[in-house]
């Protein structure tokens, strides 16, 4: 088996782990969680959830584009929300409708937790993708 790792531009330098691993025959693409950093490694929307929660989103469509995915693809996803509350899954949840429509939506996680790498992050998201 293969391993190929990626880590594509328009998304922050890494450090400690790399945005996109896809492994064959038939391919697996494994996204790192992904947070509200920019191509220049800025947070975006600090303070925000709605705003962090669509940043992570552009930035997985970057991570699965990079592996010839997209959204349609994904077949696992783990979300991880800081201090969870009802108000934060209905707002991730919304988000989440807007860029994979009404689905069927893959096989998902979501978790509560009380902090995440940096203390402006609110939410962290990872994925897996099946492609052909």
């Amino acid at each position: 088996m293969t391993i190929e790792h990626l880590n594509p531009s328009g998304l922050s330098t890494p450090s400690g782990y790399v945005h996109v691993t896809v492994s064959g025959p038939g391919r697996l693409v494994h996204v790192a969680g992904q947070v509200a950093k920019d191509v220049e490694g800025r947070t975006v929307g600090v303070g925000d959830l709605t705003r962090q929660t669509e940043q992570v989103y552009a930035n997985l469509r970057i991570a699965l584009q990079a592996a010839g995915a997209d959204l349609r693809d994904v077949v696992k996803l783990v979300t991880y929300v800081v201090d969870l509350t009802s108000d934060k899954v209905a707002t991730v949840r919304a988000v989440r409708t807007g860029e994979m429509g009404k689905g069927p939506f893959p096989a998902s996680t979501l978790v509560g937790v009380s902090a995440l790498a940096a203390p402006e992050f609110l939410i962290e998201i990872e994925a897996i993708a099946a492609i052909a």
